[in-house]
């Protein structure tokens, strides 16, 4: 999983007080190693601090449950890895980040992390609370769409919501439930999507 290479700055820990930037940080990466290693089942609050090399009290005092540490270092993995950078037609934009979308899906340990977590949401609902406090991949695709408003080639008044379930929908399904039927590529979807935007789309 990458790194935390960026700046990243001071934050208050629950309670006010400042986190230590590289206990954390260690923490974060402690929570991909053991993901990778062990898996989510058998990943421990115990263990993450003893591959962090700090304390557990220290990891109790920022995040309540391993589940809250997985979280926090899928968004922050996410942001880079679902921005794939704008192209210069909406088509090409679509289809590159629907690229990305099945990669963090499929091949990225931070997808990795994001799929583990959508199964435990299916029996713990403080999991499933967690999750729905960020879309993470509506966040990430609503600028996508918005460059193609901007453009003109989506309806100005296209709802985003609706424009981000048809967007990632299919593919999201397509991955997530293991279904083999059919073809359906990243390509093949973005051109969908554009050909049926002004017919779907506005509200």
């Amino acid at each position: 999983m990458p790194r935390y290479t960026g700046e990243v700055t001071t934050t208050p820990a629950r309670g006010g007080r400042p986190r230590s930037d590289r206990a954390r940080i260690a923490v974060l990466h402690a929570v991909d190693d053991l993901l990778v290693e062990v898996g989510y089942a058998a990943m421990t609050m115990k263990g993450i601090a003893e591959r962090a090399g700090v304390g557990r009290q220290t990891v109790y005092r920022w995040w309540s449950t391993k589940a809250e540490i997985l979280f926090e270092a899928t968004i922050i993995d996410a942001a880079g890895e679902l921005a794939p950078g704008p192209r210069e037609t909406t088509a090409e934009d679509l289809a590159a980040y629907l690229e990305a979308v099945a990669r963090f899906l499929t091949v990225s340990a931070a997808g990795a992390a994001y799929r583990a977590l959508l199964g435990e949401a299916q029996h713990d609902p403080a999991v499933a609370t967690m999750l729905a406090t960020t879309d993470l991949l509506g966040d990430s695709a609503r600028p996508v769409i918005e460059r193609a408003i901007d453009r003109g080639d989506l309806p100005a008044e296209t709802d985003l919501d609706q424009a981000v379930a048809h967007l990632v929908g299919p593919l999201f399904f397509r991955i997530v439930s293991g279904y083999q039927g059919g073809s359906l590529s990243p390509r093949g979807l973005a051109s969908h999507f554009v050909r049926c935007a002004q017919r779907v789309l506005a509200p």
